[in-house]
This record gives C-alpha cells, sequence and structure tokens, in this order.
C-alpha cells in the first residue's frame, strides 16, 4: 500500500475513533445533567412537585440535544446498564475504542444474560472481538454468546417464542399486500433456499419476469396448488452443532453455517425423526474422516471439498462481506501452484473481493480456521445425499 494512502487511512481511523469518543462524551455529559438533576430534585419537599419536575429531566436534555424524551431515556438506561454491569465495555467507550452502536448491541445482550458470571464473562471477552469486526459480525458473536454460556435459558426462550409463530396478510396499496409469516428460522431458511434454486434455474424463453418476480409467483403457486407442493424440497443447506448437543447430552443450538440463524438442536431432530425426504446428517470426524485435511493435486477442489469448505465458513471471508459461500469463488490464499489446493489454503471470495484480490487490492486478512474441537462437528445437510466410500491413494 502507498505511502500517502496509508496516511489517509490512519486519519479515517483516527477520526472514527474520535467520533466514538464523541458520543462517549455526549452521553456521559447526558449522564450528568440527569445526576444533577436528580440531586437537585431530592430538595423539593412536595412528592407531587418533585415527581413532576424528575419526569421533565428527559425532555431537557432532549430540547438540548435535538432528540425525543424516548431517544434520550433509551440511551441513558443503556448507558446506566453498561456502565454498572460491563465496566470495561464502558472503558472502552470513553476511550473512543468503540462506538455508540455496539455498546447498544451489548447492552441488548446484557438484558438477556440471566447469571452474573455470565456477564462477567461477556465484559472479559467481547471488547478484543468488538473492536476488530464490523458491527453485523459482534452481532451474530453476540448471539452465539447468549446461546452457548446460557443455552438453557435460550432453549426455553426459543421453546417459548416458537408458539408464536404466524402468518399475517397486509393490504396496501396499488392492488398489492404483504403476506408475513413468523417461523422457525429452520423451515424459514428452506422455504428461502427452495425460493431461489427454482427460481434460478433456466427458463423458458419467451420468459421475460426478474428472479424476484419468478420467486413470489413460485411461492404463490406452492400455497394455492396442490400440484405444486408434490415435488420433493430440493435445497442444499447445513448447520453446525456440537456433538454432545446432539447427543442430548448439554443443551444447545444447531448454528447455520453462515452465522445468520440458529434453533435448538432438537428442533432439527424432531424434523429427522419425521422421516422428511430432505433432511440428512453428516458426521464429520476432525481427527480420521476429515477431508479438509487431504490436499489435491489440481486447482480447483473436488465437489467433497468445495462444498466442505462453503459449509465451513458460510460467508466470502473478505472482511465484513456476507455474501453467502454458495455464491462465492473459491480462492486459494496462496496462489496456485505455490499454494495447495486445500481446506487449510482455500475459501471462499465472492467476485468483487476475488477480482480485487487478483489485482492485489485485497489481501487475506481473516484467520486461518481454528483447530478442530476434540468431538466431532455435525453437519446437518437436505437434500440427503446416498453414502460415498471415499478412498485417498497418494501419488
Amino acid at each position: 500500500m502507498a505511502t500517502t494512502t496509508a496516511s489517509m487511512t490512519e486519519q479515517l481511523s483516527d477520526a472514527v475513533r474520535w467520533q466514538a469518543r464523541a458520543e462517549a462524551y455526549t452521553i456521559q455529559t447526558m449522564l450528568g445533567c440527569r445526576d444533577v438533576e436528580m440531586a437537585r430534585t431530592a430538595l423539593i419537599e412536595s412528592p407531587l412537585r418533585r415527581k413532576i419536575e424528575r419526569s421533565a429531566i428527559a425532555l431537557t436534555i432532549g430540547e438540548a440535544t435535538g432528540m425525543s424524551e424516548s431517544q434520550i431515556q433509551l440511551r441513558l438506561s443503556i448507558a446506566d446498564r453498561v456502565r454498572e454491569k460491563t465496566p470495561q465495555v464502558w472503558d472502552a467507550f470513553i476511550e473512543g475504542l468503540i462506538d455508540f452502536s455496539r455498546v447498544r448491541d451489548i447492552s441488548a445482550t446484557i438484558e438477556k444474560l440471566h447469571r452474573p458470571e455470565s456477564i462477567a464473562r461477556l465484559d472479559n471477552r467481547v471488547i478484543a472481538y468488538a473492536t476488530e469486526h464490523t458491527g453485523a459480525e459482534l452481532q451474530q458473536w453476540l448471539r452465539r454468546f447468549v446461546q452457548r454460556v446460557e443455552a438453557d435459558l435460550a432453549t426455553e426462550r426459543a421453546d417459548a417464542e416458537r408458539a408464536n409463530r404466524h402468518v399475517s396478510v397486509t393490504h396496501g396499496d396499488d392492488s398489492m399486500s404483504w403476506l408475513n409469516a413468523y417461523l422457525p428460522s429452520h423451515q424459514a431458511a428452506a422455504i428461502e433456499a427452495r425460493l431461489r434454486k427454482e427460481a434460478r434455474k433456466a427458463a423458458d424463453p419467451d420468459d421475460d419476469r426478474a428472479v424476484a418476480q419468478r420467486e413470489a409467483d413460485l411461492l404463490v403457486a406452492w400455497c394455492t396448488s396442490s400440484e405444486a407442493t408434490t415435488s420433493a424440497i430440493d435445497a442444499n443447506i447445513a448447520v453446525t452443532v456440537g456433538a454432545d448437543v446432539l447427543a442430548g447430552a448439554a443443551p444447545g443450538f444447531a448454528e447455520s453455517t453462515d452465522g445468520g440463524w440458529a434453533v435448538p438442536a432438537p428442533w432439527l431432530a424432531d424434523v429427522i425423526a419425521t422421516g422428511s425426504t430432505f433432511w440428512h446428517r453428516i458426521v464429520v470426524d476432525p481427527v480420521t474422516d476429515d477431508v479438509l485435511s487431504h490436499e489435491y493435486v489440481g486447482r480447483f477442489a473436488p465437489d467433497s471439498l468445495a462444498l466442505a469448505l462453503r459449509f465451513l465458513h458460510g460467508v466470502c471471508q473478505a472482511p465484513g462481506c456476507r455474501v453467502p459461500s454458495e455464491r462465492c469463488d473459491l480462492d486459494h490464499r496462496i496462489p496456485h501452484p505455490v499454494g495447495p489446493t486445500n481446506g487449510d489454503n482455500m475459501g471462499p471470495l465472492c467476485r468483487r473481493h476475488h477480482n480485487l484480490k487478483g489485482h492485489g487490492l485485497l489481501h487475506w486478512s481473516t484467520s486461518p480456521p481454528k483447530p478442530p474441537p476434540a468431538e466431532p462437528m455435525v453437519i446437518e445437510l437436505y437434500p440427503p445425499v446416498p453414502p460415498i466410500a471415499m478412498e485417498y491413494v497418494a501419488a
């Protein structure tokens, strides 16, 4: 990178940090105003007058900042919660290491945690991640954190929320309406995958519909025609789940490979137990049967490796990019033929970031895959694939 460009990026980093510090200073000033007013009104003898004046504190701060009372109250409650329960997060905010949007997401996570030791663990770990990743990545990390450290309580919440599944129709203008469905995530993901695949199949030359229009028409056909629903769901979705969770030894979640959603593992077990034709289980033993440990001579990954890499990473590996891996190219970190065609040297990059890397404008900045856990990783797939006996012979 040119020296001038490096200097500009350093200036941008400094600007972002100063902006975060400015946000922290604003929040601190709001807290100071609130505390001063609370102390002043505490001296008012009349309880009614004291209550009235205190109710106007947020309004007074809002008038000075151009915000509504509800916005002020929300910021103050977030600040109080983070300052009291996660002091390391609060200090990082004051120093400009994280901005208020990240503080807000961390505060929402604190509300979901019920055990003091879980909150303390969050305080100790979240800053290292939040300072090195995008806001969207932090939100997914926080969701996974809750599901892992308090899996039992998170599972109870998911089971309770599942009872609220419903479909609603809202009629709008211009003869159009919204069809909304609040569904368990794994079911919604199956519907989404099927729509994407079916709508992108080769169409009749006279069919001038856009892909989005085809998806809408397919959904209507599936919902209104009995003939349209007879075909098996042809999707390709994977979730990962710990072996102890799968065995029922511990509560936990099955998570999509792109990190976009997760459901309690028993939900998937229930679906598999019905004999549905589009679920299948592949158990990957990281010690003896891990295909990622094999190296291939050719440039292009064989199907087994390509599928495993896409399920392993889930999304494009450029920092902050969320393009699903099935729509990405498989790129060599160290270019072929110097770099091997194996799991450690390959990963998905969307076409845009792949081109940028090819022109020397993007460098691999993500860490190599972490060593596999001690227990096997379980991947849930649909549709089912027949067992394949594979043997790799060294040249």
